[in-house]
């Protein structure tokens, strides 16, 4: 199955000066059954141009207020849009204080980064890594922005692709409309061809460890569906049809550095907003789908394998036995009620992680049209 499709080939490389060619009829979303169609703003309609441009804006260092960062630099396509790093590096060698996150089937979220419930759009989501200077990310700013923009207006493909893109804008090449055609991008990653959604569709079959994976997965003993039990194996989607949106985040006791439920400043979860003691340590539980190649895991990129995350849960928490960090999350008493130890075996422990590989989507990590198209002239 295919995410998404461009019906008329977009020859950019070829003969940019003279582009002029993308399809801008109405988006049309190929999705399995199981999936739902996401809610697009009203403001920022999906068309193929603009998803197009967004995914040139993606991969495009020049985005970047000194030139060498992209968004791609962070979310690599092998990795499901992650970068394997605990902790992704800013375009002015700054750590981010955030592993950072997958981005496929983001256009599902309900809100977006580790531990804000304000950030409920993928448009509102971008100023972040654009603007952000505490840590600089892709380093754009009041002083270098013109010249960001003079910029994407020199190089011979963007200019009619703005156009394309936002026909009924007076000037269609802004910093609004990259945001807006990012976004776009972003939400045309769409992840639904994994064994587990050919399984869902009588498509593949599983393995004997697969399917006792999935029986603990989904049942009340390891209890993993209660935050990763949607079609996005997550528990904040919203969808077109979507009445109640709920907003969840999560204690799994990570930490306790002071006996009293601290986390490490500045990771504090959703605390770092509201202030309330209750929301120490509290974060978004994240997709899992292609979990296999996005290591490494928690919200600091803390734990290294899916082996330690699932000895994590078995053990009701963490343990650090030394260093600034040091404490018993097993202890924290606003960790969730839903975590506790649970008895696992071996077996038990190997049929998870069985589980857990196939929500791999190899089309999608593979997809060219989800690559980097620079890369024939680099």
């Amino acid at each position: 199955m295919k995410s998404w499709a461009l019906p008329v080939a977009l020859s950019l490389l070829a003969m940019p000066a003279a582009f002029a060619v993308a399809d801008t009829a109405a988006w049309s979303w190929k999705l399995p059954p199981h999936v739902p169609e996401p809610r697009v703003p009203a403001d920022n309609a999906m068309s193929a141009a603009k998803v197009e441009l967004g995914r040139h804006l993606f991969y495009d260092t020049r985005l970047s207020g000194n030139g060498t960062l992209s968004c791609a630099s962070c979310h690599h396509q092998e990795r499901a849009f992650t970068d394997g790093r605990p902790l992704p590096v800013g375009s002015t060698g700054e750590f981010a204080h955030r592993n950072a996150p997958g981005l496929a089937n983001s256009a599902w979220h309900a809100t977006y980064n580790w531990a804000n419930p304000a950030l409920v759009s993928l448009e509102q989501q971008m100023e972040i890594p654009l603007f952000s200077d505490d840590p600089v990310e892709m380093g754009v700013n009041d002083a270098n922005r013109a010249e960001v923009l003079d910029r994407l207006r020199r190089e011979p493909i963007y200019p009619p692709l703005f156009r394309q893109s936002f026909p009924d804008e007076a000037e269609p090449l802004s910093m609004a409309a990259v945001i807006k055609a990012i976004a776009a991008f972003q939400r045309a990653l769409v992840s639904a061809d994994s064994r587990y959604d050919r399984y869902l569709q009588g498509k593949e079959s599983f393995t004997a460890s697969e399917e006792r994976g999935m029986n603990l997965f989904f049942g009340e003993k390891v209890e993993c569906h209660h935050c990763h039990g949607s079609f996005n194996f997550n528990d904040q989607v919203v969808h077109r049809k979507s009445r109640v949106v709920e907003t969840l985040f999560h204690n799994t006791g990570l930490y306790d550095i002071d006996g009293q439920g601290s986390y490490p400043y500045p990771n504090r979860g959703v605390f770092e907003s509201t202030a309330r003691p209750e929301d120490m340590g509290a974060f978004r539980a994240p997709s899992l789908r292609n979990v296999e190649v996005t290591a490494p895991y928690m919200h600091d990129g803390s734990a290294a394998s899916l082996e330690e995350v699932i000895e994590q849960y078995a053990q009701g928490g963490r343990v650090t036995a030394s260093g600034p960090h040091r404490g018993d999350g097993r202890l924290n008493p606003y960790k969730s009620g839903l975590i506790s130890k649970i008895d696992l075996s071996a077996q038990d422990k190997q049929d998870l992680l069985s589980f857990l590989k196939t929500l791999t989507d190899e089309a999608f990590l593979n997809d060219p049209k989800l690559s980097d198209p620079w890369r024939p002239r680099r």
